[in-house]
């Protein structure tokens, strides 16, 4: 997980209380040594390293998984929770849209690529932390990285928290409802952290600061549907749907359920990163209703 600050870093600290083995992957190894630090203060018995991952180059991602591959012989639990957005426009080290290219296609990258670990588990999830924004979300599949003058920050960031969603969903329609491995997507709730620092307008900065102390939620308060999904074991025998307030979303938007648009990002995606042929997975006969 991405856990140098924030939901992440408490999710982390929550976990090594239950005596979690913890790998935290972060680009910025300063910070990460920053979090250890302090969640080894809190907790002295945390068992928790960092390796260096940057999810917005698919080179670091798939550097990362090896080093996953060489140290370690199964995984338990896998949390992807990037959530950068409303920055101005850039671009990943590969070319995409930052938002798409980190949110998305990084964690699409490396869950394929780890999950032969997971499987190895005797039951293993995948969580995958969205947003309530991706209700607001569309996959701009004609012009998936935004260009030609279309970028909206509003638009980058629901379009890769919708993609968090369709990908849980086609991700355990493709496990299929026998796998060991299942998966969820969540919104955290509105945190109180530095999500807001990426704005490009220092009003807009000032007015998410002060709406997020208002209505905000803790860190604390905020990880726990990420904990439920991740440790709730009520949840074993259900797989690919979003879960808000530690409950499971019913009523889901029509973008948010589209199989179809999920099948086509699916594919979309493994083009774009070029998945080696060995992590594919192929289609399962079965579907999900939220």
């Amino acid at each position: 997980m991405r856990a140098n600050q924030g939901i992440g870093k408490e999710t982390a600290y929550q976990l090594s209380l239950r005596g979690a083995k913890i790998i935290i992957g972060c680009r910025d190894e300063l910070r990460a040594e920053n979090a250890i630090k302090e969640i080894v203060s809190r907790n002295p018995n945390a068992n928790i390293i960092h390796i260096k991952l940057d999810l917005s180059s698919l080179q670091s991602i798939r550097a990362f998984v090896q080093q996953i591959y060489e140290n370690e012989t199964k995984i338990d639990l896998l949390i992807n929770n990037a959530g950068i957005g409303f920055t101005p426009e850039l671009k990943t080290a590969d070319g995409f849209e930052l938002a798409f290219g980190t949110n998305h296609l990084g964690h699409y990258l490396l869950t394929l690529q780890l999950l032969p670990l997971l499987r190895k588990a005797p039951k293993a999830r995948v969580v995958n932390v969205s947003s309530m924004a991706q209700a607001f979300g569309r996959i701009h599949f004609e012009n998936i990285n935004l260009r030609n003058g279309v970028y909206n920050q509003s638009d980058a960031y629901s379009q890769s928290k919708l993609a968090n969603v369709l990908f849980t969903r086609e991700l355990a329609k493709r496990l299929g409802p026998d796998s060991t491995v299942t998966a969820y997507a969540l919104h955290p709730g509105a945190i109180q952290t530095e999500w807001y620092r990426n704005m490009n307008s220092r009003v807009a900065q000032a007015m998410a600061r002060i709406m997020g102390r208002i209505v905000g939620l803790s860190v604390e308060r905020g990880c726990q549907t990420t904990l439920y999904c991740a440790l709730e074991e009520s949840l074993d025998n259900e797989s690919g749907f979003f879960y808000a307030n530690c409950l499971r979303v019913h009523n889901m938007p029509t973008n948010s359920r589209d199989d179809k648009s999920a099948e086509q990002l699916w594919h979309l995606s493994a083009d774009l990163v070029q998945l080696e042929d060995h992590y594919k997975l192929t289609k399962h006969a079965w579907s999900t209703t939220a």
